[in-house]
């Protein structure tokens, strides 16, 4: 034992100021913060009209001024102590509090970190009083002054003794926009208020609403007409006696509205809250609705018994914890599906002629074809060399160049699978079904023919994830697979127009795709993969006879496939296979082409078959023609500079030996991105549900690779290494 101890660190209590400094870091943490407390403070107060100006983001000036009750003279000395407040007397007052305000810290947080001014009259004075306030206590006494009524509070100079957060909050319009944000929130709620915010100094106002009855209207004047004019109301409650009785009201965006950030506007008794339980909840339902990963509006106010909520759970009272709130959640989330699902019964898709690509016309087919985007978002731009198929490898020629898909056609999710197994059982139990003795004997053929092992593996497996672009990782029990997921969507696809034979709901294209210039930009295609340059002529003869011969089947096609051929030879529908999921369109010339080619028209089972294989190939998963932007598909995006040696009249090949800037593609990047980030999805959540509710494999999958059975899996340098038995 040594001879001199090392000393203790003493305990002390630290003094009240430090204590009150702490506390107001807690609850003021940026100037949105005090702006959220004096909005939630005037309401409580019962105003009608509420007036904020604000100066560099707040951090110079942030003045709220309204028409409530005021404060009484009497008051004024403990206005801004900690936790003096009107809202409760006892703690059992929190179990039915009802006001936005009830711990008494704002004011009093605000005055530590700023000068704090105030300036109030009530009703019958025939003057008001300003008082200014630091550190929680007056300043000086209170002096009468000219008020109108109501209270008016200037917070400035905010953060002037804590420069550490000061300088990360230089960037006044970023806080500035959250104060907007947070002032068009209760905007939209409190439609019985007039809300007006503007930067100090201004003649217009960032925000400017008038009191009225119409929610919708509110919305419309605070977020824009586009977002407005696409919403749904949604409603729910919940009068379960073992369960938390609440009620939800509110609207929600359809597939039309498109936008690149989700706004969550969500009020819990009247109190302006984050709920991201919730918000993930509904993001899951959208995801599959929206296009390109685009994102929904939502309001939604929900009324729960005072007593089934605790407000004290956040110093800023931003969240709340609520009872039961797992049933609250899914009846909330199966009333929005529910909704969006009857709302958009019919898929649509827009649609361009091909071979169209003269400037004028193409701007004005995007000016028509575009969605309703919300103010300050720009619409997706077609560079017009996308109307031009040059080269096999080029991405600018494909399919997308002519058809653009609205938000509003966008695959409807639901990823629930009580819901999938309902939406079979539906299909299983149809009633007056076409029965064809063709129709029978296939569906015979897939009975007699699936191996019971591999039923199994895909009934009971665990999709682990793709290992390549190709090939899933599944676990079954304690082995692994490797299953080639081109090859089971194109059976399951298969099978599944033999199922629901003579019974599709429609994928209806906006603007008719003709049917013609479909099959030539097939026969293009196949000349660029074979090296072959056949006369125009020639495709021109070949397209018109197949066009002539499905127009003649179009009637059979219709009844049977749900593939609609107008009189003039274009493709109006194409039918659902899959509830969940839409083909890619840039593969629809093959697939025109394969009904024109590859269909014995002659025989009745062989025509069935052949159909039912062409779209099974056309619905099938297929990877995305642009290259993976993970691992070295990344080069792909590269910006490229070729040699100055490379002649005009040279060929000079992309190879290796070119240039290759650091400068990526976005546009490009992003757009494939967003494909593989949509087939991943559509493989985890679509292909894998359906195949263990009725996928019956093949014997022939055993053999010709389609599974494959792994001995283990070896993660080296971030890469899946696979060994095979």
């Amino acid at each position: 034992m040594t001879e001199e101890m090392e000393e203790q660190p003493k305990i002390q209590r630290l003094s009240e100021s430090v204590v009150n400094r702490i506390a107001a870091g807690e609850v003021i943490q940026r100037p949105v913060s005090a702006v959220k407390e004096l909005v939630e403070n005037s309401l409580d107060a019962g105003s009608t009209s509420i007036n904020l100006s604000i100066k560099d983001g707040g951090l110079k000036l942030i003045q709220v001024s309204d028409d409530g009750h005021g404060i009484r003279y009497e008051d004024l000395p403990i206005l801004c102590e900690r936790h003096t407040t009107s809202k409760l007397s006892a703690f059992e007052d929190l179990q039915s509090i009802k006001s936005m305000g009830f711990r008494g810290e704002a004011l009093a947080s605000m005055t530590y970190v700023a000068h704090v001014t105030v300036t109030t009259i009530t009703k019958g004075q025939l003057h008001g009083y300003r008082v200014s306030y630091r550190d929680g206590v007056m300043e000086h006494e209170p002096r009468p002054c000219a008020a109108v009524k109501g209270t008016q509070i200037m917070v400035e100079n905010l953060f002037y003794n804590m420069a550490a957060r000061k300088k990360t909050l230089q960037n006044s319009s970023d806080d500035y926009s959250k104060i907007v944000d947070v002032v068009s929130r209760f905007a939209i709620h409190h439609t019985n208020v007039s809300f007006s915010c503007r930067k100090h100094g201004a003649v217009k106002a960032d925000v400017h609403t008038m009191a009225t009855s119409s929610r919708l209207d509110s919305i419309r004047t605070v977020y824009g007409v586009s977002a407005a004019r696409n919403l749904v109301e949604v409603e729910a409650s919940d009068n379960d006696p073992s369960s938390s009785v609440f009620e939800m009201s509110g609207y929600a965006s359809n597939a039309n509205y498109a936008a690149k950030k989700i706004t969550m506007v969500l009020f819990i008794n009247d109190r302006l809250v984050e709920w991201s339980a919730l918000k993930r909840a509904i993001e899951i339902v959208y995801a599959a609705t929206l296009p390109k990963a685009s994102k929904p509006f939502i309001y939604i106010s929900i009324v729960l018994p005072p007593e089934n909520i605790d407000v004290n759970v956040h110093p800023t009272k931003r969240e709340v914890s609520l009872l039961n709130q797992e049933v609250i959640i899914e009846k909330i989330q199966s009333v929005i599906e529910s909704t969006l699902r009857s709302s958009n019964e019919t898929r649509t898709f827009q649609d361009q002629t091909a071979g169209q690509s003269s400037i004028s016309h193409t701007n004005k087919s995007k000016e028509d074809n575009l969605s309703p985007t919300p103010p300050g978002s720009r619409a997706p731009k077609v560079p017009v060399n996308k109307f031009i198929r040059t080269d096999s490898l080029d991405p600018a020629g494909r399919l997308h160049a002519y058809m653009q898909v609205r938000p509003s056609g966008q695959l409807e999710k639901n990823v629930t699978l009580s819901a999938v197994r309902s939406s079979v059982r539906q299909r299983r139990n149809l009633k007056d079904s076409i029965e064809l003795t063709s129709v029978e004997e296939l569906l015979e053929e897939i009975n007699k023919t699936y191996d019971p092992g591999m039923l199994d593996i895909v009934k009971h497996c665990t999709y682990v994830g793709m290992a390549d672009d190709v090939f899933a990782l599944l676990q079954h029990k304690t082995h692994l697979y490797l299953a080639n997921v081109v090859n089971l969507s194109k059976e399951l696809m298969y099978q599944q127009v033999l199922s629901r034979f003579g019974h599709f709901n429609a994928i209806q294209l906006s603007d008719p795709a003709p049917v013609k210039d479909l099959i030539i930009l097939a026969l293009k295609e196949e000349d660029l993969d074979s090296e072959s340059n056949d006369d125009d002529t020639f495709k021109e003869k070949i397209a018109e006879m197949n066009t002539d011969l499905l127009k003649e089947k179009a009637a059979m096609l219709e009844e049977y496939f749900g593939i609609n051929i107008d009189d003039h030879g274009n493709i109006c529908r194409l039918p659902v296979i899959l509830d969940q999921y839409t083909p890619d369109m840039d593969r629809i010339p093959e697939f025109v082409l394969s009904l024109g080619n590859d269909v014995d028209w002659e025989d009745e089972r062989n025509c069935i078959q052949a159909v039912s294989a062409a779209l099974g190939s056309f619905y099938a998963l297929h990877p995305p023609l642009l290259p993976n932007p993970s691992g070295e598909g990344m080069l792909f995006y590269k910006k490229r500079k070729l040699f100055d040696t490379c002649a005009p009249e040279n060929t000079c090949d992309i190879t290796e030996s070119d240039v290759i800037d650091n400068n990526v593609e976005q546009e490009l990047l992003s757009e494939a991105e967003t494909a593989w980030a949509q087939r991943e999805w559509s493989v985890q959540h679509v292909l894998f549900p359906s195949l263990r509710l009725f996928f019956k494999p093949p014997a022939s999958m055993a053999t010709n690779g389609t599974f494959v059975k792994v001995m283990c899996v070896i993660l080296f340098e971030k890469k899946m290494l696979l060994l095979l038995v």
